[in-house]
C-alpha cells in the first residue's frame, strides 16, 4: 500500500515550463510554493527515499502540455516538501478536461472536492515510491 506524506490543490491554471515570459514561470513557482506552504506541516523537508510526485491537472479549453507542468511544480516543492528532487523517482501525471465526465467515487476526498468545484486546478500528490512490478 502507498503511503501518501503530502497532498495539496494548486487552485490555478499552471505556468509551462516552455513559457516565453519567464517572469511568469517564477511567479508559478512562487505561488505553487505558497499553497504548499498552507498544508505542509512538518519543520523540514524530507531527506531521504524514493518519491512519487502525482498530478492531477483538471483543464479547461487550451490545456498547458502536460509534460510541461511538471518540472516547476517539482522544483517549487524543493526544500519545502523534499530536500532535492532527485529523492523524485516516479511521476504520474495526467489531464482531464472538466467538460468530461469524471468518476469521482474512487477518487482522494481532496480531488474530489476539486472536480465539484469545477475550475481549473492542479491536485500534487507526493508518496512513497513503490517497486517497480507495481507499476507493470
Amino acid at each position: 500500500m502507498r503511503i501518501i506524506l503530502f497532498e495539496f490543490i494548486i487552485p490555478r491554471r499552471p505556468v509551462s515550463l516552455q513559457t516565453k515570459k519567464r517572469e511568469n514561470l517564477q511567479a508559478w513557482k512562487n505561488f505553487v510554493r505558497v499553497e504548499a506552504q498552507k498544508v505542509w506541516k512538518d519543520s523540514s523537508p524530507i531527506t531521504k527515499g524514493d518519491l512519487q510526485l502525482t498530478l492531477v491537472y483538471l483543464c479547461d479549453e487550451y490545456p498547458a502540455d502536460i509534460d510541461n507542468i511538471i518540472k516547476p511544480i517539482q522544483d517549487a516543492l524543493v526544500d519545502l516538501v523534499f530536500e532535492d528532487d532527485s529523492l523524485v523517482s516516479d511521476v504520474d501525471s495526467h489531464r482531464r478536461f472538466l467538460s468530461d465526465p469524471i468518476e469521482i467515487k474512487s477518487l482522494p476526498s481532496l480531488l474530489q472536492r476539486a472536480v465539484i468545484i469545477g475550475k481549473e486546478c492542479v491536485y500534487v500528490k507526493v508518496s512513497e515510491s513503490q517497486p517497480l512490478e507495481k507499476y507493470l
